[in-house]
């Protein structure tokens, strides 16, 4: 059965993900245990991807959280509650990051790799 993690890193809408450590989610592969937050971005009119040269601005309008462990994630966090996403940090900083998909397929989304980020997102929803 695939995984919901799996899923959510595939739905076609923009995302920001945010990680304790690269994210391969085969099950062939012995990772770490893994901490992943995926920012979903709300996207605007006007809004450009890069930021740079466009107007519009990126809101996220939606967080979830999971643990990876042994090759099973679970949901520990979701939300889109404003109140509650106004308090992470957004990395703006992200780039494009290829993970691996549960069928062992690779997959590239825009992330970051930051064990700050996660230490101050942990502590928001304790």
């Amino acid at each position: 059965m695939e995984s919901r993690l799996n899923r959510v890193l595939q739905i076609p809408k923009r995302k920001l993900i945010v990680s304790l450590n690269d994210i391969a989610l085969d099950k062939h592969y012995n990772a770490p245990e893994n901490i992943v937050f995926i920012l979903m971005v709300e996207e605007s009119l006007g809004s450009a991807g890069g930021r740079g040269g466009g107007s519009g601005n990126r809101k996220i309008d939606k967080i979830m959280g999971f643990r990876i462990k042994n090759s099973k994630d679970t949901k520990i966090f979701e939300t889109e509650n404003p109140s509650i996403i106004e308090k992470f940090d957004i990395p703006y900083s992200a780039v494009a990051m290829d993970i691996v998909l549960e069928s062992g397929d690779p997959f590239v989304v825009q992330g970051v790799i930051d064990n700050d980020l996660i230490k101050s997102y942990l502590k928001i929803i304790e």
